[in-house]
């Protein structure tokens, strides 16, 4: 699963790693929380050359009011790839509305002796990255409201991330650099498109444990801080 991550470069570096330009103003985010559905960056297969901001939680083209847009939401934050072609809410997305979701890491947690211990991960060569995703646009009919959407695919975890996600053994699904142009190319067949859906190799990412901060009810999380080291002293005879 993936509903915790982060984009914390600045933009003009992400363009020029990355061969593109932004659309509209961003600021560096710590902590994207998924359930506050905020708007991230993608690259998306209709404007590949562009950096957009879409909301996080993708709502189909076909739901109806607003209410059902916010209840579904919440439960389209993750597209699992080995259903993709077959969900109602993902089938008609995956084929020519794929997307680049920018990141430089995520965040998941480690359950150990009833406890959840969170880590942060990211490339060990510390650049900005991107996760496979899906696209969709919205029209909430009531008021004309205009809403582009995301998700984030997910796969079975790699060997370190089976260690970290104990619970789950799920990762997002990292296009690799040199494969960002295919996963954008239109009319890919459905076995060119699953090629994609595999663990991203663990010897190029690194883990570390952080605070609890992630999860305070009382303190913005959205900070540097977020990143930073935080040892467990019940953890260090799991390393």
């Amino acid at each position: 699963m993936c509903f915790h991550y982060s984009l914390t470069i600045e933009r003009t570096e992400i363009e020029l790693q990355l061969g593109v330009h932004f659309e509209d103003d961003w600021s560096p985010v710590f902590h994207a929380n998924g359930f506050s559905f905020l708007q991230m960056p993608v690259i998306t297969q209709l404007k590949p050359g562009s950096i957009q901001l879409f909301n996080w939680g993708l709502i189909p083209h076909w739901v109806k009011t607003k209410a059902d847009a916010d209840k579904l939401r919440a439960q389209t934050l993750n597209a699992r790839s080995e259903t993709i072609f077959e969900k109602p809410s993902f089938r008609s997305s995956i084929t020519n509305q794929r997307c680049l979701v920018l990141a430089d890491g995520f965040f998941e947690w480690m359950d150990f002796q009833k406890k959840k211990y969170p880590h942060h991960i990211y490339l060990n060569n510390e650049k900005a990255f991107c996760f496979a995703g899906i696209y969709s646009a919205w029209t909430d009919k009531e008021t004309g409201e205009h809403l582009n959407t995301f998700s984030i695919l997910t796969t079975d975890a790699n060997p370190m991330m089976a260690k970290i996600h104990n619970s789950k053994k799920r990762m997002p699904v990292i296009i690799p650099p040199h494969l960002h142009t295919k996963w954008l190319t239109p009319n890919l067949t459905k076995e060119e498109i699953t090629s994609f859906f595999k663990p991203y190799p663990d010897s190029e990412m690194l883990a570390h444990t952080i605070s609890k901060l992630i999860t305070s009810r009382s303190q913005n999380s959205n900070v540097p801080e977020i990143k930073e080291l935080y040892n467990y002293p019940e953890l260090a005879f799991l390393k």
